[in-house]
């Protein structure tokens, strides 16, 4: 009997498991990355960054048009023999013509430049939003993380009130206390069961914030537990200038400066372009048609022998020189040279402002570092403190009044370990984040 209840019970954890799935936090990175509408949306404009690419190719292909027109006269016209009588003329053309640039002064490559750098750049805006956002996941899902082990210290706790009240209870009952120690109980009791609410309703707001982020669905969502119980307390970095210059190698927002002052340069160069010459050259076929309604002598071949006697070739070349177009070039080229200087400017106040952020939070790191190691041996005091108070507790040599003050010494420590804990592997991951390595672990 006792086999086959075991048995219902597994069975019973499993079908409950199948029924809410609890995210890793890996899956919760992946969904966002997959599924976040600013990811999608930026994924779009490397697609249009692309075809720029493909437009700048085109230019240095050759058109090619075709035209035809057609016209219909009426009324007084010479015939064949120069006689003039009321006739109904139709004229018809028709043409192919081609033409293509052989120089421009380097536009059309360095266009063609310039649009792959598009790519590039477009491409690392989106890996700078998916590492935005995965930082993001990971600071909402360890914050459930928190707010599930508050939680649980306040279930203890709850747990510790509803013994003291059977305690008090006896106590009271057998006169060895006044009731006004057994109300105190209750009261403590009652805010025990307050606090779980409480805490509750801050793991529901946690996991509302990571659904939403998410853009999922908050219902029965949960997330499964990390194990972080005993995070190391070394810093995984000798110092904040490690971290720097490894991170002015793998940051997107760094490659995106240094790139916009390599598309600055091309810039340059396309507005230079327009100092040079522009040779170009055209290639065309064309024949004609005409019909005169009260003609009646028409061979079996009328049409197709005036398109051939008709027809007609020409090719041609053009160059166009520069000499004056009101200083346009020049202030372009002007406007350039300051647009370089601009980028450059912008990318060395990126790198000071990852510097100065890297360095902010190693700074933090090691604080964190040393915050968790106090509240860790404050933690360990107030355990200590509060099984010798238990103790006398229990041989009534202590009031209701001091054990309470004492386990609210260990409940704020336990909570401000949990914290501490929370914020210094938050932290040590901002640090891994900056250094390229996954912040997944």
């Amino acid at each position: 009997m006792k086999t086959k209840i075991v048995l219902l019970i597994t069975l019973l954890s499993a079908l409950g498991g199948y029924s809410q799935k609890k995210w890793t936090l890996k899956e919760c990175v992946n969904y966002a990355l997959e599924n976040n509408i600013t990811i999608k949306q930026n994924k779009l404009n490397v697609k249009l960054a692309e075809k720029d690419v493909d437009i700048a190719k085109g230019n240095f292909l050759p058109d090619l048009n075709g035209s035809s027109r057609g016209n219909f006269s009426s009324g007084l016209s010479q015939d064949r023999n120069g006689i003039l009588q009321n006739t109904q003329n139709f004229n018809s053309s028709f043409s192919l013509s081609s033409g293509g640039t052989i120089f421009n002064g380097f536009r059309n490559i360095n266009s063609k430049k310039q649009a792959v750098l598009g790519v590039k750049g477009n491409e690392l805006d989106l890996a700078k939003i998916e590492n935005d956002i995965s930082l993001n996941v990971v600071n909402t899902y360890l914050n459930v993380l928190f707010a599930k082990e508050n939680l649980a210290v306040a279930v203890v706790q709850a747990e510790i009130s509803k013994k003291q009240i059977a305690r008090a209870k006896a106590q009271f009952d057998a006169g060895a206390i006044p009731k006004g120690d057994l109300l105190n109980v209750q009261s403590t009791a009652s805010n025990d069961a307050q606090n779980i609410v409480l805490q509750e309703n801050t793991l529901n707001l946690a996991l509302l914030r990571l659904a939403q982020l998410l853009q999922i669905s908050s219902d029965n969502f949960d997330v499964e537990k990390i194990n972080i119980d005993s995070p190391s307390l070394s810093l995984l970095y000798n110092s904040s200038n490690a971290v720097y210059q490894k991170a002015l190698t793998n940051r997107p927002e760094i490659e995106r400066a240094k790139l916009n002052v390599e598309n600055s340069l091309i810039s340059l160069q396309l507005a230079k372009g327009a100092y040079l010459p522009t040779l170009t050259y055209s290639l065309g076929v064309s024949s004609s048609f005409f019909h005169q309604f009260n003609n009646l002598i028409r061979p079996n071949d009328y049409f197709l022998r005036q398109i051939n006697d008709r027809i007609s070739y020409s090719a041609g070349l053009s160059l166009n020189i520069p000499i004056f177009n009101r200083f346009q070039t020049k202030n372009r080229v002007a406007k350039s040279v300051i647009n370089k200087e601009i980028s450059e400017i912008a990318l060395e106040s990126q790198k000071l402002q990852l510097q100065q952020e890297i360095e902010k939070s190693y700074l933090d790191a090691k604080a964190a570092a040393k915050t968790y190691e106090a509240a860790n041996i404050s933690l360990e005091a107030q355990n200590e403190a509060f099984k010798n108070a238990q103790v006398s507790y229990d041989y009534g040599s202590m009031t209701q009044f001091d054990f309470d003050q004492v386990r609210n010494r260990l409940v704020n420590a336990e909570g401000a370990m949990i914290r501490a804990k929370y914020d210094y592997v938050f932290k040590t991951k901002v640090l891994k984040f900056y250094f390229g390595e996954s912040i997944l672990d």
